[in-house]
């Protein structure tokens, strides 16, 4: 799943949905010329929480471009209005620190699943995720958040036993928990 990190504002939403489903575009098409399956999502962090991402699916790019309204919801809002219209929230990389990172912020009720483990974090800060998912009985998630591209040195994501045909499919199959995780370093 191809999830770019929100740049959705107010002032040109249109310009806004366009420039985030770039990357997702781009991945479809190498995909398609390789075999890879590409899903669509997108990485949603409201100012001035930044550091409190979350990783939203099910919901494709018609829908957002619908949808103007999120660019001004609180975070609380936002996460009930994804998940009240089918949408799948988790949690990205929730115990993540960084000077920019005023608090750590956790919304288990409002969220779906958890980022367990992010390649770009340390093993005591994914360790958390998986104690709060375990917690919370919070489903699953892996991934990279890579912002390096071929520079990546760690990657990490989701494997799964069969072929998936679409979002829903991927979204199910990490609610039946048949995600394994990848992990190597590049």
């Amino acid at each position: 799943v191809v999830g770019d990190k929100n740049m959705l504002s107010a002032k040109d939403w249109e310009e806004s949905v366009e420039k985030l489903c770039t990357g997702y575009e781009k991945a479809l098409k190498i995909g398609e010329e390789i075999g890879l399956q590409v899903f669509f999502g997108w990485e949603y962090t409201r100012y001035p929480l930044s550091g409190t991402d979350f990783l939203t699916y099910g919901l494709n790019a018609s829908w957002l471009a619908e949808h103007p309204e999120i660019s001004e919801m609180r975070l609380p809002e936002y996460l009930d209005f994804i998940r009240n219209n089918g949408g799948f929230v988790s949690h990205a990389h929730p115990y993540r620190e960084a000077a920019y990172i005023e608090m750590i912020r956790l919304l288990p009720s409002k969220v779906d699943a958890t980022e367990v483990l992010n390649a770009n974090r340390t093993e005591f800060e994914n360790d958390r995720a998986a104690e709060f998912a375990q917690n919370y009985s919070l489903f699953y998630t892996y991934g990279t958040d890579n912002h390096l591209g071929f520079d990546q040195k760690k990657l990490a994501g989701m494997v799964f036993d069969r072929k998936l045909n679409n979002i829903n499919d991927f979204i199910t199959a990490v609610k039946e928990g048949k995600a394994e995780l990848f992990c190597r370093n590049a």
